[in-house]
């Protein structure tokens, strides 16, 4: 495993839709770099996990524009990737 896999992935997100997900169609839901592409993505979760991944879809998500009191800013924009494992394998660390 290199450093570099580890800056790739930021980490998993759990919530209900990932669940459903993982049920229906062996996927998982991970937070990643902006500017992390589907190949870089693919063999970092390779490499963490030791697993063999199918595919993988990526999201851009623009940041909200938020404010407080009179002071206005905007969140952060980020990157979310649903990683498609192959048939049979599956991450041990996500297992209930």
């Amino acid at each position: 495993m290199t450093k570099y896999s580890r800056e790739i992935i930021i980490h998993p997100i759990i919530t209900e839709k990932g669940t459903h997900i993982k049920e229906d169609a062996n996927g998982y839901l991970f937070k990643v770099q902006k500017n992390a592409n589907k190949i870089g993505i693919k063999k970092a979760i390779e490499d963490i996990f030791d697993v063999k991944v199918r595919s993988v879809n990526t999201i851009n998500y623009k940041g909200k524009p938020k404010t407080l009191g009179r002071f206005s800013g905007k969140r952060a924009n980020w990157k979310k990737a649903i990683v498609f494992l192959e048939e049979g394998e599956s991450i041990r660390e996500f297992e209930t």
